[in-house]
């Protein structure tokens, strides 16, 4: 093994040296499949040999932050699920027991929305990201997985459906079904409950990594007429017990009615971020048939970490980048983002070089800028991956890093402007160019480093699979590691 690292050390280091003294990438040519021919196996054959913690795949895989938090939220309902039917009575006070769970879907819904809101995660990023350096390097590691806050919307969506089905069936037993009333409200109750099924249904990560555009559209769609239904469900409700019961005004019941409150939050919190739809100025630089940078203007630059969302058709799918300064390259002020060929979108993109597209919102902060609090990092990156990393750029007080980069040919892919840009990162970047080297086992590599640097972390960044299995094997033997969760 020791050996077939230091092959790996050595040859990584003539492709780095190459990208350094010519503007020309390394040809496949002879010599170049020779090398690939002896490069470290495919990462699953290195895994196999490490050493593991104990429990490792419960704690690291099956159970990790985001899903110990998706878990809290869903235990945390069912427990309150249980305190409410015990104290109510399951037939004696089926009125209060209906309006308890309306309440309860209502908040959750709430959370749920807040949760993905752009103020709110900038709010809890900035916060979380302000730990110093001079704290307890637990701490830091502890607040650093604030980015695993996608598990708090999985659980309380899911928590909502709950509660939504308990007030189907609480409102079925406590209404008489003389008038038509009631049956509307059901009605409502019953297609907001199927909306809320159908985004849990497709936020499965099986179904939403195969059919993620379906995923994304039912999202928004289904979510945007859940609000609409919803308010529409409340009204009649508010008009069947105020008007009808003879007890106070609609105003009167809707102000005292906690659900109000909270389908009032929700709406802003989904409504505030398309307030700021605009179609803007974006200038095209091809890079490669398999890459191009999108120079945007509309900003006079980009923060730390973070990035945006872009659109061709605002209602139609959008995509988040990572954005980074042009300051160090280009005279005019503004961010860029790289944008490689992943599929449909990104690929006409590439080839149709749009000067003009949709962002939505204020620039979000992304699981990058908690790297901040710490003193040494590494950042592990494959392909485009390296248009995040290239986001820390722009803040002169970010940790030392070192940098390793697996992508094919990434002269001629990103040109050297790009590779310019990742040595102000790092002086002595780790380019492992997969046309010379083959695909290699990183995992060696990134585990002497760390030793070597005495990094604080490690900060991953490549597609979904590799993410998470270097994220998972640096973290069971022992080394924290962070990658992004890929969750919408």
């Amino acid at each position: 093994m020791d050996s077939s690292r230091d092959s790996l050390t050595d040859r990584a280091s003539a492709s780095v040296s190459s990208l350094s003294s010519c503007d020309t990438t390394v040809k496949d040519d002879t010599k170049a499949a020779e090398a690939g021919a002896h490069a470290t196996p495919d990462l699953e054959k290195g895994l196999q040999n490490l050493e593991r913690k104990p429990l490792a795949e419960l704690r690291y895989k099956d159970f990790n932050t985001y899903k110990r938090l998706c878990s809290l939220i869903i235990v945390g309902n069912l427990a309150a699920t249980i305190i409410i039917l015990t104290r109510a009575g399951i037939e004696r006070n089926m009125p209060t027991l209906a309006s308890l769970c309306i309440h309860m879907g209502a908040a959750n819904t709430m959370v749920c929305s807040l949760i993905r809101s752009p103020i709110i995660i900038n709010i809890l990023f900035s916060l979380f990201s302000a730990i110093p350096r001079s704290a307890p390097l637990r701490l830091r590691r502890i607040c650093c997985k604030v980015f695993h806050l996608g598990g708090v919307h999985s659980g309380t969506g899911t928590s909502a459906l709950i509660w939504f089905i308990g007030f189907l069936i609480s409102y079925t037993m406590s209404k008489p079904w003389e008038n038509p009333r009631p049956a509307a409200v059901f009605g409502l109750a019953l297609a907001v409950m199927v909306l809320l099924l159908s985004i849990v249904v497709v936020a499965i990560p099986g179904f939403r990594r195969r059919f993620h555009d379906t995923f994304e559209l039912t999202h928004r769609f289904a979510g945007w007429a859940t609000l609409v239904l919803f308010w529409a469900l409340l009204f009649l409700h508010a008009y069947d017990e105020a008007v009808v019961g003879n007890t106070t005004s609609v105003t009167s019941f809707l102000v005292t009615f906690p659900t109000f409150w909270f389908l009032s939050v929700s709406t802003v919190a989904a409504i505030w971020p398309w307030t700021m739809l605009r179609k803007v100025d974006v200038t095209p630089e091809k890079l490669s048939a398999h890459a191009t940078r999108l120079h945007l203007h509309h900003l006079p630059d980009m923060g730390f970490g973070q990035g945006l969302s872009l659109a061709k058709h605002p209602l139609k799918d959008w995509h988040s980048f990572a954005a980074f300064t042009d300051r160090f390259d280009t005279s005019t002020p503004g961010f860029s983002c790289l944008v490689s060929n992943a599929g449909n979108w990104t690929g006409s993109v590439i080839q149709g070089g749009p000067t003009q597209i949709w962002v939505r919102g204020i620039p979000v902060c992304g699981f990058g800028h908690v790297m901040k609090m710490f003193h040494r990092i590494i950042m592990v990156t494959t392909g485009s991956g390296i248009g995040p990393c290239l986001s820390f750029i722009g803040d002169e007080n970010r940790p030392a890093m070192r940098v390793v980069w697996q992508t094919r040919s990434p002269l001629r892919t990103y040109g050297q402007r790009t590779v310019n840009l990742v040595k102000r990162l790092d002086q002595d970047p780790v380019i492992l160019d997969t046309d010379v080297l083959g695909r290699v086992d990183m995992l060696p590599l990134i585990r002497d480093m760390a030793k070597e640097f005495e990094a604080e972390a490690v900060c991953v960044i490549s597609n979904p699979r590799l993410t998470a299995r270097l994220v998972f094997e640096l973290e069971s033997t022992g080394i924290p590691a962070y990658g992004p969760i890929f969750d919408s």
